[in-house]
């Protein structure tokens, strides 16, 4: 486990990051949360007392890594942009499975099958947990159709939201 201390940070204007709330680990500390590594992994540990895991990091391209603090860490940890939060870090190796519905949906539907397995395993994830993360019924099935759509378009999870906004 590796521990350090950050100051939470939030992209002004950063392409589709823009808005985003974060942590920068440094690539010295990276280093030795994943050697070698300079693509997206997990993590998990805690930030503060606020235990997290299967939290992607993702590369900004010079070995550092950034860590999304999303609302729910945000609210676990109670602090927000300029804040000092302690960081405790180890790369989470847990395989996370693949919604059921979604993998049930896929069987049914050829194309977004097949786009769904030109995809890594983090993007497939992407579509996982967000449908995973519905609160109700028809808010599930919606996304979905949304993402059954996009994946026969070949489309990715970004592609997927981006076009959604623009809608």
């Amino acid at each position: 486990m590796v521990s350090f201390t950050a100051t939470i940070q939030k992209f002004e204007k950063q392409g589709a990051a823009t808005g985003w709330t974060y942590i920068e680990i440094p690539a010295d500390i990276a280093q030795k949360i994943k050697p070698g590594c300079k693509k997206i992994y997990r993590v998990k540990g805690k930030l503060d007392a606020f235990a997290i895991n299967a939290v992607a990091i993702m590369p900004f391209g010079d070995g550092r890594f950034m860590l999304p603090v999303n609302a729910t860490l945000r609210k676990g940890i109670g602090k927000r942009k300029g804040a000092m939060v302690k960081v405790q870090l180890q790369e989470d190796k847990t395989e996370l499975p693949i919604s059921k519905e979604l993998l049930e949906c896929l069987a049914d539907d050829e194309d977004a099958m097949a786009g769904f397995k030109k995809l890594t395993k983090s993007q497939q994830l992407y579509f996982s947990k967000w449908i995973d993360s519905a609160k109700t019924e028809p808010t599930k099935t919606a996304r979905l159709t949304r993402a059954l759509i996009a994946l026969a378009k070949g489309w990715d999870y970004g592609q997927m939201l981006r076009a959604g906004r623009s809608s």
